[in-house]
């Protein structure tokens, strides 16, 4: 399928695999590596930033670094995903959107998600 934006990005899906068991602690052992390449994606900055002096800046100085992301329709995107976009590994923020199906034309729409990193 080619990509619905010709001039978008490739940002990278960060997935860990179901874990194969436990260790010799009774810890989770990390799963495989299920990371993928979605191409043809607009990332845009996040249009809000936390308000200074606001709840997430309490005893602490935050800084939050992010984007929202359209991806081609049909992809999957996970809230336990990880995203790699322009070198910056960020949480999937909030339960990515599925645009559905286009009244007009019948074409699927992008799938929608946040992406932040959060550091301080």
């Amino acid at each position: 399928m080619p990509a619905p934006y010709p001039f978008g990005e490739t940002v990278r899906i960060l997935r860990t695999g179901p874990s194969p068991g436990r260790d010799p602690r009774g810890q989770p052992l990390p799963g495989p590596d299920l990371s993928f390449d979605i191409s043809g994606c607009v990332v845009t900055p996040r249009e809000q930033t936390p308000t200074v002096g606001g709840s997430e800046q309490q005893a602490r100085d935050t800084v939050i670094v992010g984007w929202t992301v359209y991806a081609p329709a049909g992809v999957d995107i996970r809230t336990t995903d990880r995203v790699r976009i322009r070198g910056v590994v960020c949480e999937i923020t909030g339960e990515p959107g599925d645009w559905g199906r286009n009244p007009f034309t019948g074409l699927r729409g992008p799938v929608q998600f946040a992406a932040d990193r959060v550091t301080g």
